[in-house]
């Protein structure tokens, strides 16, 4: 075991056993390497490391704002991860398409089931989806913007599902595909037409939700995610 991986393992255990929660600060590396015997670049490294999974937060300088804190950001490290294996190609992305149809399927029918039970918070999910669908409406939003939008509006629907770590997952693998949808937009022979179209199965996938009917809600969102995967240049099968 490499030095900054036994500082790891040593941090981990410390968490895992609740010696630092959310929100608290971890000892300075200065006092961690002393207590492992081992040198600061290896405690910095193991911190770097945390800090790119979405563990902690480290702040710079001195003072009492320095130093690393516990925090839970779990999409970070899952989407830096699944965005470089597909920069390498070991991850395809017809693989990552047919994932996240996997996910976002189950997860808006379990969106609308939550609906039709009335679930804590549901019904403001809802309205927050509306809300993002007529931002959407605006003529002159450019395309950037309105992919931004788009992302907000199915990652609040799968918020609704109420599964943290499919959620997670979820921002990954959005934020892995993010890269090819734009440069296919470029390639779109209209996109307004596209544009109008994505409104038009938005409002089929969030009505479905709305109504508590998960078959159809699922139906729906299946057809957009590949429809528009297709149209954006990106492969659904090997």
């Amino acid at each position: 075991m490499r030095t900054h991986e036994r500082v790891l393992a040593h941090l981990e255990e410390g968490i895992a056993a609740g010696r630092w929660g959310l929100g608290q600060r971890l000892p300075p590396e200065r006092a961690l390497a002393e207590d492992l015997g081992v040198s600061r670049p290896s405690v910095r490294e193991a911190m770097q490391i945390l800090e790119a999974l979405g563990i902690v937060r480290r702040g710079v300088g001195s003072g009492p704002g320095a130093g690393a804190v516990v925090i839970d950001r779990p999409a970070a490290g899952l989407g830096a991860a699944v965005r470089l294996h597909v920069a390498t190609g070991t991850l395809p992305v017809h693989d990552v398409v047919a994932t996240r149809v996997l996910l976002e399927s189950w997860a808006v029918a379990q969106a609308a089931e939550r609906v039709a039970a009335h679930a804590p918070g549901a019904a403001d999910r809802v309205g927050e989806a509306r809300r993002l669908l007529a931002e959407m409406d605006a003529e002159d939003l450019s395309p950037e913007r309105f992919l931004d939008l788009d992302q907000a509006f199915h990652l609040e629907l799968v918020r609704l599902a109420g599964n943290v770590l499919v959620e997670a997952v979820m921002t990954g693998l959005r934020g892995a595909v993010g890269g090819y949808i734009t440069a296919g937009v470029e390639r779109l022979p209209s996109w307004p037409r596209t544009a109008a179209r994505l409104r038009a199965e938005h409002r089929e996938v969030l009505d479905a939700v709305a109504a508590g009917d998960a078959d159809a809600a699922s139906r729906a969102v299946r057809a957009h995610v590949e429809g528009f995967s297709r149209d954006a240049g990106v492969s659904l099968s090997p």
